[in-house]
């Protein structure tokens, strides 16, 4: 029947959901549906319904995952996106209304892989977390992503090979430009962080001004998440705080410690993000951060400018530990931005373009020097130590030990109240 669900078939999923909520495992859903079957009526829309209602059940109860094996329409659409992880195949497609009705509705065509397929997805939709060359790879990358969580809410993640030690990394020295306006690979460092290299990016051809995804450091899953200089300068904007916010509410759920890789110029500006909410999306990053109760470790590497720098985890956000490499610069705003509000009337008296260019430029460098070191952030508490960037794995590492017991009893209340 084209894999559509009647109210049969969605109550035995539904059954099997709720048995994986009393029984504390993780659901694998594998999906290749054509949605609701039409000849049951009002009667198959009842089993989503149902199917529906136990997605948010299990909803932070235990880990949910989706594999999109084949076309998925309507329903079969919608259960995967109250899941934790969709993983698409590369010839599956998901939609809510194919592309015949959407000739029919509003005159477009498109066809169907346009429409929902893998790339269409992952790239312009953000709606999938990993794309899957065949079905075999998806079950690898689901296997893959399970390795690192754990089994239930309750449970710690599992901790693997917890003798690796962390070791001093000079190399680390070198990936960092000094130079705030030359771009790098951050993927670079946390690959060096991490266990034996080992990191599973979520939505990497989402957002990609922002990096999220997991690792182990000494044998612990952590999840990263990291500004992406290469991409846009690193700045935060609608998406990537779509992105990081969803990312980090999951890894709260699930006991899963939050290492934070800081260089940021700052929110995006500009009339179109303004105008798209970039208010309200920048703040989902302010209330993940804020809600989360898991150890929060913060590394600034270069740039931390303005709201941006609090909303990667500032200490006044939680969290734990806050580490700042030399070249960090924390500050309302970078140095030349700043010199040219604060010292405008100075620079306009200095008189020929020479001389208030001379001017400018000190005053660049007195700013630099009296704002936005890292030692000023530590004389505040903001900062607790600035590190040499080959220490950065073990530092990150012995503060995860320190906070391998960590508890923080949030009040009574109910969820959702926050930025959704």
């Amino acid at each position: 029947m084209g894999g559509s669900a009647g109210e049969t078939q969605s109550r035995k999923v539904a059954a099997t959901m709720r048995a994986a909520a009393d029984n504390g495992t993780p659901f694998v859903f594998i999906n290749d549906s054509g949605g609701a079957r039409i000849q049951e009526g009002i009667d198959s829309l009842s089993g989503y319904g149902q199917v529906f209602y136990n997605n948010v059940w299990l909803s932070g109860l235990v880990p949910q995952i989706s594999i999109i094996a084949g076309p998925c329409a309507g329903g079969a659409a919608y259960s995967p996106a109250l899941t934790d992880f969709i993983i698409q195949t590369r010839k599956a497609q998901m939609f809510i209304t194919g592309p015949g009705v959407i000739k029919s509705v509003t005159g477009e065509d498109v066809t169907a892989e346009q429409l929902g397929g893998a790339d269409a997805h992952m790239a312009k939709a953000g709606n999938i977390d990993f794309v899957a060359e065949d079905d075999d790879q998806a079950i690898l990358i689901a296997q893959k992503l399970l390795s690192f969580l754990p089994q239930n809410n309750t449970e710690e993640p599992p901790v693997v090979d917890p003798v690796f030690e962390a070791e001093p990394d000079p190399e680390l020295r070198e990936i960092v430009p000094v130079d705030g306006k030359k771009g790098y690979d951050v993927r670079e460092i946390i690959t060096r962080i991490a266990d034996h290299g080992d990191f599973l990016e979520s939505q990497a051809g989402f957002a990609t001004n922002l990096v999220v995804g997991f690792g182990r450091v000494t044998g612990r899953t952590v999840g990263f998440i990291a500004n992406q200089p290469n991409v846009m300068s690193g700045v935060l904007d609608i998406n990537s705080s779509d992105k990081g916010a969803k990312f980090i509410r999951f890894c709260n759920a699930f006991n899963i410690p939050l290492v934070t890789l800081v260089d940021v110029p700052g929110f995006m500006p500009g009339v179109a993000q303004e105008h798209g909410g970039i208010i309200r999306h920048g703040a989902k990053m302010l209330y993940a951060y804020s809600a989360a109760s898991v150890p929060k470790v913060t590394v600034v590497m270069r740039k931390a400018y303005g709201g941006a720098y609090l909303a990667m985890c500032s200490k006044d956000l939680g969290a734990d530990y806050v580490f700042a490499w030399p070249t960090a610069e924390i500050a309302v705003m970078g140095a030349e931005g700043a010199v040219n509000v604060v010292f405008r009337k100075d620079i306009a008296a200095a008189g020929d373009e020479a001389e208030q260019a001379r001017v400018r430029d000190e005053r660049i460098a007195e700013y630099k020097t009296r704002f936005s070191t890292p030692y000023v952030a530590a004389s505040r508490g903001l900062v607790d130590d600035v590190i040499d960037p080959a220490e950065t794995r073990l530092r990150i590492a012995d503060a995860l030990a320190v906070l391998s017991n960590k508890r923080i009893v949030r009040p009574a209340k109910k969820h959702g109240l926050g930025p959704q």
